[in-house]
C-alpha cells in the first residue's frame, strides 16, 4: 500500500489498484490543536458544517507525511502511517486468533494480581490469553468489600441485570436460579434469553470449603467446529434455526430469538447459546423437528463429553474471566453440610476488554 500524488490529487494505490482519495475526506482527518482536541482526539470542528466543494489548492509528499492546503484557508500536515492504517482492519482483537482446545488443556491461564495489576503489561499479555483461549484465571485477588466491582470497574463497565450489578453464587432458600443450589450444573451459557447477551461473565470465589463444586469449562468454538466437520446437516440446522429462550421470576419475564450457533457476517463462528432448561423449539414440520431435536441432542453430547471438559477448585481469591459468547461453564455438585462455597459474579461487555486492550497497547507503545 502506498500514496501517490498527480495533479493536486491524492492517490490510495494497493495490490494494483488505484483510486483518488475524495479531498473531503481528507479535509475531515485535518489535525493540530485548532481542529483535534489533544486528549480525546475529537473533532473541534462540525465536518457536516463545511463547505461542499473542498479543493486542494497545493500537495507536498515524503516518506512520513502528507502536507495538504485546502481551499478553504485551512492547512495540514498528515502521518502517512494513519492514512494506511484507516484503508486496513484497525481493530487488533480480530486479528488474535482463537485457539481451540479441549480436556487436554493444561495450562489456564493463571495470572497473580498485584497493585497497579490494571496498568501493566502483564495485564496486556492476560487480555490477549483471554482472546486466545475465552478465558483467564487471576489469583489473589482481594475478596473484601465486593472487589469484584472494582476490578470489572477497572477493566470497563459493569453491566447491570435484574440480577443486580453484581449476584452473589451460593446455596439458599426458594431461589430463582439453579445457580443458587448445590446442585450440578452442565455445561451452559448464561443469559441466553437477554438481548444481547451480555458478552464476558466474571466470577470471584471468596469462599470454597467443600470437597465438591469443582468448576467445569467446555470450548464451545472448539465444539462446534468439531461438529461442522463430523455432522454438517446438524451443524447446518443449528446455525439456522431461531429458538426462544426464557426466563420468569417474580419480578421480571425475559424473552429472546436466536440460533443455537451464530454465525457472522463472513460465516464463521461467532456465539454459542446453551441452556436446555431454558430453550423452547419452535413448531416446524416432524422430519425437521427430528432432525434440529437429533442435532441439539448431539451437540450436547459433546458439551457434556468428558473429552472437550476442563475441572478445577478455585481458591479464594481465585477470579475468573470467561467469554460467555464461546465457552459453556458449569460446576459438579457439592455437599452444603460440608461448608460454605461462596462466589461472587458480573458480566462485561466486549467494549471493555477491548478498550483495555487498545489503552494498554498504546501505552506500550506496541
Amino acid at each position: 500500500m502506498k500514496i501517490e500524488l498527480e495533479k493536486n490529487k491524492v492517490f490510495f494505490e494497493n495490490q494494483g489498484s488505484k483510486k483518488e482519495i475524495h479531498p473531503f475526506w481528507l479535509r475531515e482527518r485535518a489535525n493540530g490543536d485548532t481542529f483535534v482536541d489533544e486528549i480525546t482526539q475529537q473533532r473541534l470542528f462540525d465536518p457536516t458544517q463545511l463547505k461542499d466543494n473542498i479543493q486542494i489548492d497545493s500537495l507536498n509528499l515524503s516518506d512520513d507525511y502528507l502536507e495538504i492546503s485546502f481551499n478553504d484557508g485551512v492547512y495540514t500536515k498528515l502521518a502517512i502511517k494513519n492514512i494506511l492504517k484507516e484503508f486496513s482492519d484497525t481493530n487488533d482483537v480480530k486479528h488474535i486468533n482463537k485457539i481451540k482446545w479441549d480436556s487436554s488443556l493444561k495450562d489456564l491461564n493463571i495470572f497473580e494480581f498485584k497493585n497497579n495489576f490494571f496498568e501493566e503489561k502483564e495485564m496486556l499479555k492476560a487480555l490477549i490469553n483471554f482472546y486466545q483461549y475465552g478465558f483467564v484465571i487471576f489469583k489473589k485477588v482481594p475478596t473484601k468489600n465486593n472487589f469484584i466491582v472494582n476490578f470489572a470497574n477497572s477493566i470497563g463497565s459493569i453491566r447491570r441485570t435484574n440480577f443486580g450489578e453484581f449476584f452473589n453464587v451460593k446455596s439458599k432458600p426458594n431461589p430463582n436460579d439453579l445457580a443458587y443450589t448445590s446442585l450440578p450444573l452442565a455445561p451452559h451459557t448464561d443469559n441466553p434469553y437477554r438481548n444481547p447477551v451480555p458478552c464476558i461473565q466474571i466470577l470471584h470465589c471468596i469462599e470454597n470449603e467443600v470437597s465438591g463444586g469443582l468448576s467445569t469449562l467446555v470450548d464451545g468454538f472448539t465444539v462446534t467446529e468439531q461438529l461442522k466437520k463430523d455432522f454438517p446437516d446438524y451443524y447446518k440446522i443449528l446455525t439456522e434455526i431461531k429458538v426462544r429462550f426464557q426466563f420468569i421470576d417474580q419480578s421480571v419475564v425475559l424473552e429472546g430469538w436466536a440460533e443455537m450457533i451464530k454465525l457472522d457476517e463472513f460465516g464463521e463462528f461467532k456465539q454459542v447459546r446453551f441452556s436446555p432448561r431454558l430453550d423452547f423449539v419452535p413448531l416446524m414440520d416432524k422430519e425437521r423437528l427430528e432432525l434440529y431435536y437429533s442435532a441439539r441432542k448431539k451437540i450436547s453430547e459433546l458439551y457434556n463429553s468428558d473429552n472437550y471438559r476442563v475441572e478445577f477448585k478455585l481458591q479464594p481469591g481465585d477470579l475468573i474471566m470467561m467469554d460467555n459468547y464461546r465457552l459453556l461453564h458449569g460446576r459438579t455438585n457439592y455437599d452444603a453440610n460440608e461448608g460454605n462455597r461462596f462466589l461472587q459474579g458480573c458480566y462485561i461487555d466486549y467494549d471493555s476488554t477491548e478498550g483495555k486492550f487498545g489503552h494498554l497497547k498504546r501505552k506500550f507503545n506496541l
